[in-house]
């Protein structure tokens, strides 16, 4: 059985690479480039043989594509040379993958999620609160860094979202009773935002192009657990409009003063909103 599969992907050290060319893989797949975008992306053409299609094929052969400041376990300070030879290893698919997730279509993991194990998940329901979950393919977009000095100039990329019947009805019970809507992640609060209307959020899926900075209004979160962000972020813009530039400048110069692990790999901080 042969497979053929239309995708958009992000390509390194194949500038000047004209469409149409072919490209070929260590693996039992091939590749026609349909059209060159901006910012690295590719338009591509994938076919192989087997019944999997590009995604199956990704899980037997795929590597982890890990950031460049991961660190390895042994090292509480790497130097940039030691991240970079720093490879994936088979702990990696385990760990940069949180314990809930279901659909494949994310790029990245959301990493304050991976702070959740199945146990610690539990003992949040016995403790009487309500888990409830959506989903929000994270896209290359979230990590594109800002490069204008005017905010509302900056181009989102659009990533889809899911909210399913049922995590909307909970986050509408729980904002009748006057209970907290904790969001793991920014991905957690753009999904729900941008399923919001009038405050109410809507099941459903779409697209979501939200930029969240400062000035921001938060009409569904009320508070956020959430990693430490690279400078010059759309997420710490995000962090920065939730919790106030002040407050978040102070909570990262006091974890740089502790030696806290930052990004993907790292800690994370609970944040208790300032609006309602």
């Amino acid at each position: 059985m042969t497979w053929s599969e239309d995708w958009e992907a992000l390509a390194r050290g194949m500038a000047g690479t004209p469409a149409g060319a072919r490209l070929t893989f260590g693996a039992p797949a091939t590749a026609v480039i349909l059209a060159r975008g901006e910012r690295g992306l590719c338009q591509l053409r994938f076919a192989g043989s087997g019944s999997s299609g590009l995604l199956g094929l990704l899980e037997n052969v795929g590597v982890i594509p890990l950031p460049p400041y991961i660190e390895s376990a042994r090292r509480r300070e790497p130097t940039v040379a030691d991240a970079e030879k720093r490879a994936a290893q088979v702990e990696d698919r385990v760990r940069y993958q949180t314990v809930y997730a279901r659909h494949p279509g994310a790029v990245a993991a959301p990493t304050a999620g991976l702070h959740f194990t199945d146990d610690l998940l539990r003992a949040v329901v016995a403790a009487g609160h309500e888990v409830a979950r959506l989903t929000l393919h994270v896209g290359p977009g979230t990590f594109r860094p800002i490069e204008v000095q005017d905010l509302t100039a900056h181009k989102m990329d659009a990533e889809s979202y899911s909210v399913p019947e049922d995590t909307a009805a909970a986050v509408a019970r729980a904002r009748r009773e006057g209970r907290p809507i904790v969001a793991v992640g920014t991905t957690v609060v753009r999904a729900l935002e941008s399923a919001a209307v009038d405050g109410e959020v809507r099941a459903g899926s779409g697209d979501t192009t939200l930029f969240v900075r400062p000035g921001s209004r938060f009409s569904v979160v009320t508070d956020l657990v959430t990693n430490f962000h690279l400078p010059r972020s759309t997420l710490l813009m995000l962090v920065a409009a939730f919790a106030g530039r002040e407050q978040v400048l102070s909570a990262y110069a006091e974890a740089v003063r502790a030696g806290y692990r930052f990004y993907s790999y790292g800690d994370a901080m609970f944040i208790r909103g300032q609006q309602p």
